[in-house]
């Protein structure tokens, strides 16, 4: 039986029940120019249990088709992205502080 490919990408949408989709960034090379390309795939990925939101990098991995587009089955969440809400109120109070 052969080994499951597993990638890595970003979550670029979490508005989906259970499912998200993920940005895979691969490069590759002109044939005849020799100049390296960023080329970008998007998945469909499972997410069980909504675990994986918007600007995770996460790891997926192949499965069995559970819809039509639905093939890659999120693994694990490497990388949570930074809430832009909860930051700005960080630099806010920050501000506040010093008198700005």
């Amino acid at each position: 039986m052969a080994s499951k490919s597993v990638l890595q990408g970003i979550v670029v949408s979490d508005k989906m029940q259970q499912s998200v989709v993920v940005a895979v960034e691969r490069q590759v090379r002109d044939p005849l120019y020799g100049k390296i390309m960023r080329r970008t795939s998007k998945f469909m990925a499972h997410n069980e249990g909504d675990a994986a939101k918007a600007g995770d990098r996460v790891e997926i991995v192949e499965t069995r088709p559970m819809s039509r587009r639905k093939r890659w089955r999120v693994t694990r969440v490497i990388k949570r992205a930074v809430d832009l809400r909860e930051a700005g109120t960080e630099t806010e109070s920050r501000d506040e502080r010093s008198g700005a």
